[in-house]
């Protein structure tokens, strides 16, 4: 038996058997039902660490009865067409204008997608002449932008300042040619590591090299700061960042994103992102829904409170059981272990089929040989009692890896 038949077995058995696999495995209750983090997964109960829920707002009532209501009144056509041509309306203005307010920007524009979003921003901000620097681990959508690029890039070691401090040497260097200018870009909260980016320290570059800023905050957008602003609030450098980018997708549970900076910048980007221009605006249900979602991250402190609750919780108690989560000081919550590919298979199957603990997985290639990494993402919908419970099957579990029990063992579900 090779490896690939051996990870396909711990796994339950080849795909094409399962055809739950391919047809969405997740079961999700009926509106009435309170969800939370607890979902069905082949026809068993599983406890999700793996939600684009930070502050619980999926279940919310308000939002439950905004979004049926906003369906109801308008369907999900509205609008039928790009917002250049008939697809504004009075709501998406008004969501972008909060919006820009509460990230302490002039002016904001919403997208479609956040991906999609970033990935256009970047393509609209520069041109041939342009130098780009960016952080080696900054995210695929960000990697993808880059690729369209026809001009120069570089990149700078994850975090480190100094390489930063380098590659912006050598982008002066080739605009002072060229004529054209420089754009860094970074995140707030890597999604990954659960890392800050270093805003404020990379701020502190502009006093030398003459460069633009932008922040991809889709994970520090709603969590991070005393209001839930974003990174760039928590770190006290709101002004320095001069493109800032959200996504509605993790602590608003919907679709879409916005970008927010000057008003000069907002108003180019909307005649010049083309995947915005000639895209079919925002439908309303989603935008009036987005506005409760806004409405109730500004006005209820106590869902991101209830958060930090829980991931501080979660946190504490790995490390006091000897688990590694790295250099994380955000919600996001890497657990790193030391195993090879059948391994990390199996005690995933072993977490979900035996312990009902359902979570992220990531091995390579995205992650050095020899390197599990679990994911786990907290948010307000979570108790402290799936907290507990995670913690004890985790203890169990890493006693098992530390023994071998996962190198040949087929994981018997019980």
């Amino acid at each position: 038996m090779d490896l690939f038949d051996k990870i396909l077995k711990s796994m339950g058995g080849p795909l094409g058997q399962h055809q739950k696999w391919s047809h969405g495995y997740f079961s999700y209750p009926k509106l009435e039902g309170e969800i939370g983090p607890h979902m069905m997964f082949n026809g068993k109960e599983h406890l999700v660490w793996s939600l684009n829920n930070y502050l619980g707002l999926a279940n919310h009532p308000e939002v439950r009865a905004a979004d049926t209501q906003a369906t109801a009144d308008y369907g999900l056509a509205y609008p039928m067409g790009a917002r250049m041509m008939s697809g504004n309306s009075i709501h998406h203005e008004e969501l972008e204008n909060d919006l820009a307010a509460f990230v302490g920007k002039e002016a904001a524009y919403l997208l479609n997608y956040g991906y999609q979003g970033m990935l256009s921003i970047i393509d609209a901000l520069v041109d041939r002449n342009d130098v780009i620097v960016y952080d080696a681990e900054s995210h695929a959508c960000i990697i993808d932008g880059l690729r369209m690029h026809m001009g120069k890039r570089f990149v700078y070691q994850h975090n480190d300042i100094a390489s930063c401090e380098k590659q912006l040497e050598r982008a002066t260097k080739l605009t002072e040619q060229s004529g054209g200018g420089i754009l860094l870009i970074t995140e707030g909260v890597f999604g990954m590591s659960g890392a800050q980016g270093k805003l404020k320290e990379i701020s502190e570059l502009k006093k030398k090299f003459n460069f633009r800023l932008l922040v991809d905050d889709a994970h520090g957008f709603g969590t991070m700061g005393p209001t839930g602003a974003g990174t760039h609030e928590e770190q006290d450098c709101v002004d320095d960042v001069d493109v800032y980018f959200g996504t509605f997708a993790k602590s608003m549970a919907g679709i879409g994103g916005f970008v927010a900076a000057d008003r000069e910048i907002v108003n180019y980007l909307r005649y010049n992102m083309r995947s915005q221009t000639f895209a079919k605006a925002l439908p309303m249900p989603m935008v009036l829904g987005l506005k409760k979602r806004f409405e109730l991250l500004r006005s209820k402190p106590e869902l991101r409170e209830k958060l930090w609750l829980i991931a501080k919780t979660l946190q504490s108690g790995l490390k006091e059981r000897g688990f590694n989560i790295g250099v994380s000081n955000t919600m996001v919550t890497p657990v790193i272990l030391q195993g090879d590919l059948y391994e990390a298979t199996a005690l995933t199957r072993d977490l979900r089929e035996n312990y009902g603990i359902f979570c992220s997985i990531v091995i390579y290639p995205v992650i050095p040989k020899g390197i599990i990494l679990l994911r786990l993402i907290p948010t307000a919908a979570h108790s402290l009692e799936d907290v507990q419970r995670t913690l004890d099957a985790y203890t169990e579990m890493g006693e098992k890896l530390k023994a071998g029990y996962y190198k040949e063992n087929n994981v018997p579900v019980v």
